[in-house]
């Protein structure tokens, strides 16, 4: 391979990390993977000397750095929620559904947003905003079975399921089971403490 084709593998290289973190599902990979990117193609524009695109991607490895170090400071330690109980027809969780309903179908491929089922469902607010949404179907035995257990990307750092879980108990919930798609959901879970019994994952609270 001549020196050529190793300074164009560069530019691709970096081209190719920028294009696939737009794929991600968590902003701080999206952010991670972008600024890595980014850094390749910064090199890249200055060793066949296009300094504007060389300007514009350093520029971009800041603002990524600016984000990533203002999320870690706004840490699952530091945020500070609010549980808000709502019937599953609310016209604020159906409104919040709707309006990320690309998002969930991305994060659970395949899952239905039919909730007509549902009989208990929850806001998680952070700074008085919708944060996360909580739907389910709550049974005799106290126990909810799982329809919808969504963060919004800016809050994806477990840091919902932690304070969720944690909340529940104080509305009778004894367990939580769920049996939805684990695709991208998987870490999350083990995250939380979910044992996989059969085809459901079961957590006590």
């Amino acid at each position: 391979m001549d020196k050529g084709m190793i300074i164009e593998a560069i530019g691709y290289t970096g081209s190719a990390l920028v294009l696939v973190s737009f794929l991600m599902v968590s902003v701080v990979k999206l952010r991670v993977v972008n600024t890595i990117g980014s850094i390749i193609f910064t090199v890249y524009a200055f060793i066949i000397h296009s300094y504007p695109t060389a300007i514009m991607n350093v520029c971009l490895v800041l603002i990524n750095i600016y984000h990533l170090v203002k999320m870690s400071n706004t840490s699952k330690e530091s945020r500070e929620y609010d549980l808000v109980k709502v019937s599953p027809s609310d016209s604020m969780l159906r409104y919040t559904i709707e309006r990320v309903s690309e998002d969930i179908m991305k994060v659970f491929p395949g899952i239905s947003l039919d909730f007509s089922k549902a009989n208990d469902s929850y806001i998680i607010c952070y700074n008085g905003s919708p944060a996360g949404i909580f739907v389910g179907v709550k049974t005799d035995d106290n126990n909810i079975d799982i329809l919808l257990d969504y963060s919004l990307p800016e809050f994806r750092d477990f840091s919902i399921g932690s304070f969720l879980f944690s909340k529940l108990k104080d509305f009778g919930v004894a367990t939580v089971t769920y049996s939805g798609p684990v695709k991208h959901h998987k870490e999350y879970l083990a995250r939380n403490n979910f044992n996989k019994t059969g085809s459901k994952y079961i957590k006590v609270l």
